[in-house]
């Protein structure tokens, strides 16, 4: 099984951005974890602040990868163009975010991208993405 982790912008801060909304642990430090947690699935990890090369990465990801982990951070409020890029693949796509973002600014209640993922995950910390993992990983055994 091979699972794509896309992270968007501002995401290279974990740990030391807004930390009692987002925590005290970097993407890097928990990406190590989740490999050792689950050493039977292949992880690739992608993060960018630019929104096109997140739509590259999606198109990249598209094929050849069991699913996709998304955080498009802010550009889940704001992009169009992520919206279609997930829309034009066939790979299962999760949206997660690290934070509720429903119990924060009015802003972050929309999502773009929500219509065309599987399901969203929030409010979890960095759990979200292992819960994320965890449907993944059931999908692609059911459909074997």
């Amino acid at each position: 099984m091979k699972i794509a982790i896309i992270n968007g912008p501002n995401l290279n801060l974990l740990g030391k951005r807004e930390t009692k909304v987002y925590g005290q642990q970097s993407f890097d430090g928990f990406f190590k974890v989740l490999k050792k947690r689950y050493p039977s699935v292949t992880l690739d990890f992608f993060q960018s602040n630019i929104e096109g090369e997140l739509i590259d990465q999606l198109q990249k990801s598209g094929t050849g990868f069991d699913g996709i982990i998304l955080n498009a951070a802010a550009y889940t409020h704001t992009s169009v163009g992520i919206a279609d890029a997930i829309k034009a693949i066939n790979t299962p796509v999760v949206e997660v975010h690290i934070s509720n973002v429903w119990a924060r600014e009015s802003f972050r209640h929309t999502s773009y991208i929500s219509p065309y993922v599987v399901g969203v995950i929030a409010g979890f910390g960095l759990q979200s993405y292992e819960l994320a993992l965890h449907y993944l990983m059931q999908q692609t055994t059911q459909d074997s």
